[in-house]
């Protein structure tokens, strides 16, 4: 007893300074990869502006716009052709994902016609949720948005009353979350139309 009560002491200090040790190599490794994580962040969100959005002469980063649809944010990346809003890239998120977050790039048409999207941040079932990258583009039956617009669309799984899209087999939680989110940003496209038009 009185062996262990003499090297308790010991002990505390040994694990108090284990504990600076690996909280300070913790600290250090963070700021080591924290700006080449944002970098590649910034770049995957660049790369993603340009896929979905028509063609631009703009530099949208420097023009966007943000709002907030259903209590999530939404940034609105405008394309300006000399001039003339010839669509946009929203970004936009849905919480209500099988596995919470999903964060979607969508592009629009200047008539809010969806042009193209990319799924930047999911954390979904593998197989299942995480097809939502291609399913939504594919041509067979009721499945793919391109070239649809939520406007004369109901971008709802055909599983629910009055919904046009086809939901991902067996994923249908992913795939209303994937809707939300296509559909807010469609809100958030509309609403920086008419914050712009007011403006005029």
């Amino acid at each position: 007893m009185k062996k262990l009560a003499s090297t308790l002491p010991n002990m505390i200090i040994s694990l108090g300074c284990i504990t600076v040790i690996a909280g300070s190599l913790l600290g250090w490794m963070y700021s080591v990869t924290k700006e080449p994580i944002a970098l590649q962040a910034a770049a995957q969100q660049q790369a993603a502006i340009a896929e979905v959005a028509p063609a631009f002469n703009n530099n949208p980063e420097d023009d966007k716009w943000e709002t907030t649809v259903d209590g999530n944010p939404f940034v609105v990346y405008p394309a300006y052709d000399n001039g003339k809003l010839a669509g946009a890239a929203v970004k936009g998120v849905s919480m209500n994902g099988f596995a919470g977050e999903i964060v979607v790039m969508c592009g629009f048409e200047a008539d809010g016609t969806v042009k193209d999207y990319r799924v930047l941040q999911q954390a979904e079932t593998p197989g299942l949720g995480t097809k939502m990258e291609m399913w939504f583009r594919d041509p067979v039956g009721a499945r793919s948005v391109i070239g649809k617009n939520p406007a004369n669309t109901s971008f709802q799984v055909t599983k629910d009353t009055g919904g046009e899209i086809d939901g991902i087999t067996a994923a249908t939680i992913s795939s209303r979350a994937f809707l939300e989110a296509l559909r807010n940003a469609f809100d958030a496209y509309k609403e920086y139309e008419k914050n712009q038009a007011a403006k005029q």
